[in-house]
């Protein structure tokens, strides 16, 4: 058997699993990727036939990059009892049998609905969290005074992929609102829908230079991943690193922070960058090529059981959103140099899809 079939072995014996507790452990640091699923927005009390079609790509490696449970809670039996309705998923416990996850949480399994520092229950939420995921006993997740953010390097030299998880929620300054109230939202919403006029988020863009994503520890972490030598570089954000709409979670809130990162890429010459993120109920791509070392893609696959009722305006966004149960697959052609980066509907159909050329995503040389 070659190293496909025995995963697709793998994943017809754990069919026969209705629930497990097993998790399948993480690659080796030398294996060679080639094939990356993720997703985000996966509510427990939902079905979530999705895991059958993500199983059927044969995934190396699974990121879970947020909203894994729907928690909004500061009462850690609350949180417990969700985590423990998304371990009795089957077709969840048959995935997570046969392929690796590596996990970041978003703001409803952290435990607030857009929240951030301000979050009063985030040590029990942590603790929580690393038990569900099996974080080693030993990880700095665990035990870090300013969040969960980590990351991993495997394959063989010339073959390095990276995978940057930071974590956008524990440091997170408060976001700015325009309303007082969600209800007030939610009817202004409305009415513009009636209108058929656009309908922004609630949230601000914060013009104070001090307003973080991640804080200062993190970002000093963040910068000395750019330098460790790889080939591809995907960087797992829980939120939209690239979009540019109005007035929902995004970087672009946080302008310095979004502009640091991009600075970052450049200064550490991190070449092979690419984002990922979640979030939003609905799958897209956002592209940008201006005042940037290279462009900056950033694939957007959401959510897993979750449709968002109207698709936001994008102005970076490429071709059409995709409004439906998604997921994300990314294909590494190491031969040909290239990545082919694909959002799948619930049967696994492809959506959307890009490929990009590995080359194309470097720093030049001046």
């Amino acid at each position: 058997m070659n190293r496909r079939e025995i995963m697709g072995a793998g994943i017809a014996a754990a069919s026969a699993i209705a629930t497990s507790d097993i998790a399948r452990s993480q690659p080796s640091a030398n294996s060679e990727i080639t094939r990356i699923a993720w997703g985000s927005c996966a509510h427990q009390n939902k079905r979530q036939p999705i895991w059958n079609a993500i199983a059927q790509t044969n995934p190396d490696l699974f990121l879970f990059i947020g909203d894994n449970i729907y928690a909004d809670t500061d009462n850690p039996a609350i949180m417990r009892e969700k985590y423990e309705a998304l371990r009795q998923k089957p077709e969840f416990a048959r995935f997570r049998a046969a392929v690796p996850i590596l996990a970041m949480w978003d703001d409803h399994d952290y435990g607030l609905n857009d929240g951030g520092i301000e979050y009063v229950m985030k040590d029990e939420s942590r603790k929580q969290f690393c038990d569900f995921w099996d974080v080693p006993a030993d990880s700095p997740r665990r035990t870090r005074p300013d969040g969960i953010y980590t990351s991993e390097v495997f394959g063989p030299d010339g073959r390095k992929v990276q995978i940057i998880l930071p974590d956008l929620r524990w440091n997170r300054t408060p976001i700015l609102s325009t309303f007082t109230d969600r209800q007030s939202y939610e009817r202004w919403a409305l009415t513009q829908f009636r209108q058929s006029k656009p309908i922004p988020g609630p949230y601000l863009r914060n013009p104070d230079d001090a307003a973080t994503m991640i804080g200062n520890s993190q970002w000093e972490w963040l910068e000395n991943e750019l330098e460790k030598p790889a080939d591809l570089r995907i960087f797992a954000s829980s939120l939209q690193v690239i979009a540019d709409f109005p007035g929902w979670e995004a970087w672009i809130n946080y302008h310095r922070d979004h502009q640091r990162l991009i600075d970052a890429i450049r200064r550490h010459r991190a070449n092979g960058l690419i984002c990922l993120s979640g979030d939003t109920h609905y799958g897209e791509i956002s592209k940008l090529d201006v005042n940037v070392p290279y462009p900056i893609w950033d694939f957007t696959s959401s959510g897993i059981t979750e449709v968002w009722p109207v698709i936001p305006p994008n102005s970076r966004r490429i071709g059409e959103a995709y409004r439906d149960r998604n997921f994300g697959l990314i294909e590494i052609d190491w031969t040909n140099n290239n990545v082919k980066v694909s959002i799948r509907g619930e049967n696994g159909a492809v959506k959307i899809e890009q490929t990009i050329s590995l080359g194309s995503l470097r720093v030049p040389r001046f």
